[in-house]
C-alpha cells in the first residue's frame, strides 16, 4: 500500500475555537488571541481518504517490521500524529508497542474476567512520557534542522517527564533542563535526567512552583517548552487507546480507567479514541475514567459539581507523586473529552491506592502507586456495580513499579503513614536447616 506523508496534514488550533492555525514547526504553546491552550488538529478527510480496513492493514504491516522508525508505536502511526517530519529527524528509542495484561487473580477477585492492564511503564525510561517526548524531541530535530535557533529542551517535572526528555535530547544530541522539586520526587527518577548529563535543578517547591518557572523561561523561543502543555506531547500518548483497541482485534473495551495528574494523558487518551471514531475505525467509545488521589483531586472536585466550576489547589503531599498536582494545565481538555466519552472522576485514599497496588502485584504486576491509584478506583467501580462482570476493563499502568521502590519497601515493611498494609509480605528469616525450612514450607503450602 503507498502512503505519502505529505498526503496528510496537521496544525495547532486553539481549544477555545479562536480563528487561526499555526503550524507544528512554530514555536507556540497558547493563543495569541486568548491565551489558552492550543491543540493538535487532523484533517479528518485526508485520513478518511483511506478505509478503515486500509489503515488496520498498514498499521499490522508496521508492527511486523524490524527496522526504522515505524517500528516504534507510535512512528506505526505517523499520519495521525505528525505526519510532517522527516524520517530522518525521527528520534525513537523503541516507544509504545507496550503489553496488554491480562492479571488473572485480580480479575478472578473482583469477578472482572475482561480485565486488562495496559503496561505503559514497560518503556525505555519506565513511563508514559516516552509516547509523547519522541514526538516533541523529534519535532525540535526538525525545527533546527529547518534553520530556527533552540538553545535548550525544558521541563518541569514530578521526575517522569525529567527523564523522558533527558533520554531523548540525549539520543538527538539536543541540550536540555529539567526543573525538579526538591525533595518531592523518587531516587530513581532523579538519578535518570542526571544519569544523562542534562542541567537538573532542583527547586524549593512543589510541581506547581516549577511550572510557572518553566514557563517564564520558555517565554524566550530559545528555550523550547516541553511539558504537556506542549500538545504535541498529546499526539504520541493518544497511541495508547489506538493501541490498545488493536491489541483487542479492534473491539472497544467498555471502561478505560486512567490516573490523572497534570491531566494530558486523559486528555491524549480520550482524543486518540474520539479521532479513531471520527474516521471509522471503531464504531463506538469507551467511558472514560480520570483517577486523582484525595490529597491532590481539583477534577474531582470540579467533577462533583457536574463540571460548572473548576478551582485550582495546592496538592498535599502524596504516596502518587507524580500526579501530586493541584493545578493541571490540561484541564479545559480533560473535561471536555470526559462529557464526551460519559466520563467519571473518582479519588482513591493514600490507603487505597496502596494496597490496590499490592494486591495487583499478586497478579505478576510491579504497580506504581499512581496506576495503584487507577486501580484503587477501578475497585470501588466495581464495589459500586458500576462497573460489572461483563464489561472489558482496562487499566492505564503509566510507570513501572522499579522507579518507586521505597513505595514498595515501605508498604511490605509496614512503615507507609497512614496505611493498614493488609497484602504485605516480608521475608522469613530461618537458620539454614533443612527440616526447618521443610516446615515452613508445609506450613505456607499444606497440601
Amino acid at each position: 500500500m503507498s502512503l505519502t506523508k505529505h498526503n496528510f496534514k496537521a496544525w495547532y488550533h486553539c481549544i477555545n475555537g479562536c480563528s487561526g492555525d499555526y503550524p507544528l514547526i512554530d514555536i507556540i504553546y497558547r493563543c495569541p488571541k486568548c491565551g489558552d491552550l492550543l491543540e493538535v488538529q487532523h484533517d479528518l478527510d485526508a485520513l478518511r481518504s483511506k478505509s478503515p480496513q486500509e489503515w488496520k492493514t498498514l498499521f499490522e504491516q508496521r508492527f511486523a517490521q524490524t527496522d526504522g522508525p515505524h517500528t516504534s508505536g507510535i512512528w506505526s502511526k505517523q499520519e495521525w500524529v505528525a505526519p510532517k517530519i522527516d524520517l530522518g529527524n525521527i528520534i525513537s528509542i523503541g516507544e509504545g508497542r507496550t503489553p496488554l495484561f491480562h492479571p488473572e487473580h485480580l480479575a478472578r477477585h473482583t469477578g472482572i474476567e475482561n480485565l486488562g492492564v495496559k503496561l505503559c511503564g514497560n518503556s525505555h525510561t519506565g513511563s508514559f512520557k516516552d509516547l509523547g517526548m519522541t514526538v516533541l524531541v523529534s519535532m525540535v530535530k526538525q525545527i533546527i534542522a529547518q534553520g530556527q535557533t533552540i538553545k535548550a529542551v525544558a521541563c518541569a517535572s514530578t521526575g517522569d517527564t525529567s527523564a523522558a526528555l533527558a533520554a531523548y535530547c540525549a539520543a538527538a544530541g539536543i541540550p536540555s533542563l529539567v526543573l525538579l522539586p526538591k525533595n518531592k520526587v523518587s531516587s530513581a527518577q532523579l538519578i535518570q535526567p542526571i544519569a544523562n548529563g542534562i542541567l537538573t535543578l532542583s527547586l524549593d517547591t512543589d510541581f506547581d512552583g516549577c511550572m510557572e518557572v518553566v514557563q517564564k523561561l520558555t517565554e524566550s523561543k530559545g528555550i523550547y517548552l516541553a511539558n504537556s502543555m506542549n500538545s504535541l506531547r498529546i499526539e504520541g500518548q493518544k497511541t495508547v487507546g489506538m493501541e490498545l483497541v488493536q491489541q483487542l482485534n479492534w473491539e472497544v473495551p467498555d471502561w478505560v480507567i486512567v490516573p490523572g495528574g497534570n491531566l494530558g494523558n486523559i486528555s491524549a487518551i480520550g482524543k486518540g479514541f474520539l479521532e479513531m471514531k471520527a474516521v471509522g475505525l471503531i464504531e463506538r467509545l469507551p467511558r472514560l475514567v480520570c483517577a486523582q488521589t484525595e490529597r491532590a483531586n481539583p477534577l474531582f472536585e470540579s467533577y462533583q459539581t457536574g463540571f460548572e466550576e473548576f478551582h485550582p489547589k495546592t496538592a498535599a503531599a502524596t504516596l502518587a507523586t507524580a500526579i501530586q498536582i493541584g493545578k493541571p494545565v490540561s484541564f479545559k481538555k480533560a473535561i471536555r473529552v470526559l462529557k464526551q466519552m460519559s466520563g467519571i472522576v473518582e479519588q482513591a485514599s493514600e490507603e487505597e491506592l496502596a494496597n490496590a497496588s499490592s494486591l495487583a502485584d499478586r497478579s505478576g504486576l510491579f504497580a506504581c502507586p499512581q496506576t495503584g491509584a487507577a486501580l484503587a478506583v477501578f475497585l470501588k467501580l466495581v464495589e459500586k456495580r458500576e462497573i460489572r462482570s461483563n464489561h472489558r476493563v482496562v487499566v492505564i499502568s503509566t510507570a513501572h513499579g522499579l522507579k518507586f521502590v521505597d513505595f514498595k519497601i515501605g508498604y511490605h515493611e509496614k512503615s507507609l503513614k497512614g496505611v493498614e498494609s493488609k497484602f504485605a509480605n516480608l521475608p522469613v528469616e530461618l537458620p539454614a536447616n533443612v527440616d526447618t525450612v521443610k516446615k515452613e514450607i508445609d506450613k505456607r503450602f499444606p497440601n
